[in-house]
């Protein structure tokens, strides 16, 4: 039997086909998971649509804009009527404006550190609320998270700071949500060349940096990527909780 046979789970944050949430999502799937999937605004509308449609023409795609509380709530509800339950819930949204990702921390606006605050970590409370209630047999949440959070990488800024309010979102989801057996965790993924990476100052310079200073001196590739996030879905990440999960070829462990 598959690890995922007769497991319900919703994925945020397909972009296009390079997307680390759609390489998860493409490994749930073939674990025999049946998924929804969401989409922010028109413009990646029809990229969804063309992924999801591999899973077949019935499969669920919803808008969602996970600033709108209301959109949230509308999300959830017709993933209830359509299953009745919920097992696993995939959050790979973050975004800051891109005027906050250049130049110096010191400068970030008001605005731009609100907006990446309550796009990139509070969405992951706010959605974590909403599938509580569909996770009445437990279940497994994922963020994705970046070593940004930990240390500082020049260019990240504004979205170094939500990645860690991210990371202490999900200790604290975590302690609230372990006695329903829902366990949340969080992925810091290496470099990868995705359409929100790539709007990163400097992320082929980044690229090489990691291969020529990470142990295993390459990069991670998106299938592994897939691979962390279908064993944190399943049985056997039963007893791992409120985690941060390195994948990133050991870039993480180096002092110099």
């Amino acid at each position: 039997m598959s690890s995922l046979a007769g497991k319900i789970g919703i994925v945020f944050g397909v972009a296009n086909k390079r997307s680390i949430a759609w390489t998860i999502a493409q490994a749930w799937a073939k674990a025999g998971a049946t998924l929804a999937f969401t989409y922010q605004g028109a413009r990646v509308k029809e990229n969804v649509e063309e992924l999801a449609g591999a899973f077949g023409d019935d499969t669920m795609i919803l808008p969602c804009d996970v600033t709108r509380d209301d959109q949230i709530a509308a999300v959830f509800d017709a993933v209830g009527k359509k299953f009745g339950r919920l097992h696993l819930m995939l959050h790979s949204v973050a975004f800051a404006p891109r005027e906050a990702l250049e130049g110096e921390f010191v400068n970030t606006s008001r605005e731009a550190f609100r907006i990446a605050q309550d796009v990139s970590a509070y969405s992951l409370v706010a959605l974590a609320r909403a599938a509580r209630p569909l996770m009445t047999n437990g279940g497994s949440i994922i963020g994705m998270s970046y070593y940004g959070a930990e240390k500082v990488v020049p260019h990240y800024n504004v979205m170094g700071v939500a990645k860690a309010s991210l990371e202490a979102c999900t200790r604290y989801l975590a302690y609230n949500l372990g006695p329903q057996k829902i366990r949340v965790n969080c992925i810091s993924a290496g470099p990868v060349n995705t359409l929100a990476a790539r709007g990163i100052s400097g992320f082929v310079e980044m690229l090489r940096h990691y291969e020529a200073r990470a142990p295993l001196k390459r990069n991670v590739t998106a299938d592994e990527l897939g691979a962390t996030g279908l064993f944190l879905a399943t049985d056997g990440a039963a007893a791992i909780t409120g985690q941060v999960l390195y994948v990133d070829c050991g870039y993480q462990i180096m002092g110099m």
